[in-house]
């Protein structure tokens, strides 16, 4: 006779100040890459609206950014690419920072340009 594991409990919903913590983390993360923005998105969609809005404009602009470093190096061949990868690179830092302070504030934060693929 084999015995059921006990089920997961459901994890508690965020308050609001744990809710704009996470959201401006999952924006200041896109420093270092999508990875931190999509751990967040992932771990705490569910568990508080602003997080879920604001994780996913956060994780659609990384997955941008990653495309903008593809197509930067394809065209390092012809030597443009590393400007492309270069501007990728500044504007993912300044406007992650940007997503940062406003969702801080509790303020929701719409990067000027992302593909959205997660809606």
């Amino acid at each position: 006779m084999t015995a059921t594991p006990p089920a997961a409990a459901a994890a508690a919903p965020l308050d609001q100040t744990a809710d704009r913590q996470w959201a401006s983390f999952a924006h200041l993360g896109g420093i270092i890459g999508f990875v931190p923005s999509l751990i967040i998105w992932l771990v705490f969609k569910d568990r508080g609206a602003f997080t879920n809005t604001e994780g996913k404009e956060a994780l659609n602009f990384q997955i941008t950014v990653l495309i903008a470093y593809v197509v930067g190096s394809i065209l390092s061949v012809i030597g443009v690419g590393l400007l492309i990868s270069l501007a990728a690179w500044v504007l993912a830092i300044v406007f992650s920072i940007m997503g940062f302070l406003k969702a801080k504030d509790g303020v929701g934060y719409r990067y000027p340009f992302a593909i959205r693929l997660i809606k």
